[in-house]
C-alpha cells in the first residue's frame, strides 16, 4: 500500500511538472494581470508600510503570551505535589523575563512615543 501511494504521489509531480512546462496559461496581456476591483483600477497600494514599534510591541505580546503558556504545567504540577526542582526552575524562568522586561524598559522599546531615528539607531539599522 506504501507503494502504491508513493508511485502515485510521484506519478502525480511528473504530470504536474509537465503540465507547468507545456500547459496553457491563458493571454499574456498585461491588463488581465492587472487587480481588479469593481470595474476600476486601484486607487493607492494595497500594501502600506507598518510602524516598527507595533512590531516590537507585537513581538513582545507574544513572548509574553508564550510565557503564560509555558507557566500553566508549572503551576498545575504545584498543585497536585510540591517539587523543589519545579519552584527553582518557574522562578529561574520568572526571573530570566523579568530581567528581559527591565532591559526593554530601560532602553525605551515600550515608550510609545520614542522618534524612530532613536529606535533605529537602537535596533542597528
Amino acid at each position: 500500500m506504501f507503494l502504491f501511494l508513493l508511485v502515485a504521489a510521484m506519478l502525480c509531480g511528473v504530470l504536474l511538472t509537465l503540465y507547468k512546462f507545456t500547459g496553457y496559461y491563458g493571454s499574456p496581456y498585461l491588463i488581465k494581470s492587472a487587480p481588479f476591483e469593481c470595474g476600476f483600477e486601484a486607487y493607492c497600494k494595497m500594501r502600506r508600510p507598518f510602524s516598527v514599534r507595533y512590531f516590537i510591541l507585537v513581538v513582545l505580546f507574544l513572548i509574553f503570551d508564550v510565557e503564560a503558556v509555558l507557566l500553566f504545567p508549572c503551576l498545575a504540577s504545584l498543585v497536585m505535589g510540591f517539587s523543589l526542582t519545579m519552584w527553582i526552575n518557574m522562578y529561574m524562568f520568572l526571573l530570566l523575563l523579568l530581567f528581559g522586561l527591565m532591559y526593554e524598559w530601560k532602553n525605551k522599546m515600550l515608550d510609545w512615543t520614542t522618534s524612530l531615528s532613536k529606535l533605529y539607531k537602537l535596533l542597528g539599522s
